[in-house]
Order: structure tokens, then sequence, then C-alpha cells
């Protein structure tokens, strides 16, 4: 049965600067704090065996992106006659981090296809099978530091059908060809700790407040710490609200949810046809969070069984947006990776007095989302 939710991108962590040289200032209630260091761009590529690293790697492909962008090109690219040819891709990317490595040292890969393994200076990190998931990687204890050069690996399978069962991989009854590869955004993640594993943003537009519910991540050694939110005006910048929590003790190995609740007098709600969005700085004595949220409520109302958005009824009109099948397209290019021409897609959803779309069979790209959220339109999310 399709299993259906709606998703109203609550937040979007945008990642702050603090520990390498090639980093822009912080603000001093960054300063130490998280660091995000993007490797998209070109990355070599080689095809093989699933559990035969090539020596070489002959082609260049970028990331977010697929195999069929790389060149040279490769045959037969995601058909069933590509197991003729290999098993499986594997990317390769060089990058160096200056200075001393930091307390905690995440790898994250946004999505890519069909099933993930990892690789770091030549040790296994760990595999991520799901195709439509974030994975995150611990590379602490790998990573070099110094300005040394890390060589990442990521293996992905050649074929939906790499993954083994039980594992979604996007069978869909109008596709033919099934491009593997990493399409979404790569990233280390620098911080200190306690570290936020997540945080999710909860409005209450009757009193006026968000409720964030921060996720501590687990350390060796009990220690004390408070969460500090600071709510702003995500396009100006003045700052609403501030809150803290009381002082949060975790033992070692502790994993702990802390609520904070932040008033927002005369909030401003979100709309399609008035998209305003706040920014949350979340940020324990190691670590800092910055997303964006909109002050909104969505749901259905179980009588009337109509949908209801800020507490009216709120008729959806909008369209289907099948990512999963443009990804196969002749004309697809590098278009779904280009932040201006997702944007103009979304604003000509506007122009056609839509409020809403459904991405089917399978999830876009994170930056969909961002745009979509700045446009003003609302998404619902099918899973694969």
């Amino acid at each position: 049965m399709e299993r259906l939710r709606l998703v109203f991108i609550l937040c979007r962590v945008i990642l702050l600067s603090g520990w390498l040289a090639l980093s822009r200032g912080a603000g001093a209630e960054e300063k130490n704090h998280r660091q995000t260091i993007p490797l998209d761009g070109i990355w070599e590529l080689a095809e093989g065996r699933m559990d035969t690293m090539p020596n070489d790697f002959p082609a260049r492909v970028p990331v977010p992106g697929l195999v069929d962008l790389a060149e040279p090109q490769f045959q037969e690219v995601g058909t069933e006659e590509s197991l003729r040819f290999r098993e499986a891709f594997w990317y390769r990317r060089r990058f160096r981090l200056n200075g001393e490595v930091p307390p905690l040292v995440r790898l994250k890969i946004n999505k890519a296809c069909y099933g993930m393994r990892v690789y770091l200076n030549g040790e296994q990190v760990g595999e991520h099978l799901p195709s439509f998931t974030p994975a995150v990687f611990d590379v602490t204890s790998l990573v070099k530091g110094g300005g040394e050069e890390n060589v990442l690996v990521v293996r992905v399978g050649a074929r939906r059908r790499a993954l083994p069962p039980g594992i979604p991989d996007g069978w869909d009854c109008e596709k033919v060809r099934y491009i593997p590869g990493i399409y979404d955004s790569v990233q280390l993640i620098l911080t200190g700790k306690p570290e936020i594993l997540s945080v999710q943003a909860v409005p209450d537009l009757r009193h006026e407040c968000v409720r964030l519910f921060v996720t501590l991540g687990p350390q060796k050694q009990a220690m004390d710490t408070v969460v500090q939110c600071t709510i702003r005006e995500a396009r100006s910048g003045r700052v609403v609200a501030e809150q803290g929590s009381p002082t949060v003790h975790l033992t070692p190995g502790e994993e702990k949810e802390v609520e904070v609740s932040v008033s927002i007098h005369d909030c401003h709600p979100w709309t399609p046809e008035d998209p305003f969005l706040y920014e949350a700085v979340v940020s324990t004595t190691g670590d800092t969070q910055r997303f964006r949220f909109g002050m909104r409520e969505f749901r259905f109302d179980p009588q009337t069984k109509m949908a209801m958005l800020n507490g009216r009824i709120y008729p959806l009109r909008g369209t289907n947006v099948c990512i999963y099948r443009f990804f196969e397209d002749p004309a697809r290019g590098d278009l779904p990776w280009k932040e201006e021409w997702v944007r103009r897609l979304h604003e000509t959803f506007r122009t056609m007095h839509w409020n809403s779309a459904r991405y089917c069979i399978g999830f876009p790209p994170e930056k969909w989302y961002d745009i979509a959220d700045e446009v003003g339109l609302l998404i619902q999310d099918e899973f694969p």
C-alpha cells in the first residue's frame, strides 16, 4: 500500500563556521562550535566489482549528480545489461583538514543509490543501504589533520538489484533506467561536545511559541551543559526571542532529548501566500546548529476531511513532481542540481496558483525543500 506523509520542512540545517583556516569569520556565539566542510564538486570515478576497490579511477563525475554525467562516459549505465560491465561504481575524493582534528568529525552523505559503502584513508567506515535517506558516519578516529591528505572512497551498487531484499529500491512500473550515483550533497561536520544530533521545531500558533526538541548525543564522560536558543527573522536577521534551558546533566553514554519552549510575541505565520521564515540558533557548550522554520500548523480535520493550515480550511492545489522518473530523461542533464532551475520550477508552480506539490516515487535533493519553503509550497513526500 502506498504510504504518504506530509512534510512541511520545519527546518533545514545551515551549518556554522569555526575550526578550519578556510572558514569565514564566526560571530562570538558561534566560536569553536559547528563547522561544515562541503565535499561537493568533481570526484574521480571507476567501475568494478562490489568487493574489490579499483586501483585506477579514470573518469570524472560531479557530486551531487548521477554516474551518467561522468566523463568519459560508461556503457549501459542503469540498464539490466549493465551487469555485463560492472557490479559497482567507486567514487574517490581527496581533501585536507587544516589544524588539529576537533573532538567530533562526522561524514554526511545526504543520498546515494544503490547501497553505499564508505572508506576513509584505506579503512572501511561503514555501510548505508537505503537510497533515499541520509547516511552519517563518525570518522573522528580516521580523519587526518594538520594539512595531511585524506582519501575518501564511496562505493555504490550499479543497479537497484544490488540492494538486498527488504530495502526499498525505488521500483517503478514506468521506469526503464535506474541510474546510480551520489545524487545529493556530501559534507564533513566538525563539532565539539556535547553534540546536537537533531532539532525538531514544533510551532504553537495559539500560544505564540515554538517548542524545540533538541537531541544531544552521547559522550564517554559525564558533563553538564545548557541548551541556548535564539530566534531571528530569517530575512532581516532581527532577534525576536531568546531562551535557555536549565542545566542539563549527561551521564556517560547517555543520549538525551531536551525541550526548550521559546515565546515569539506577535509571531508571523507562514503560508504559501506569505512564506515568512524564522531562523533558530541552538547551542550547547560545544556545538551549534542553525536552521530555518515557519510558524505553521497543518492537519486534516477528522470530521470534514478538509486540510487545515494554521487553524483554517486550506484547499490544496498542486501537482506531482516525479523527480525519480526525471532522472532517466535524456534531457535531464544537471538540471536537478542547479539551484536557479529548481527555483524557477517552483516559482512557475506558484504562477499557476498552486500552493502544494507531491514529490512522488523518490525524494529530491535536500535543496529542493529549502526552495519550496522560500517560494511558498507545501510539500507532500511519497515514500518509495
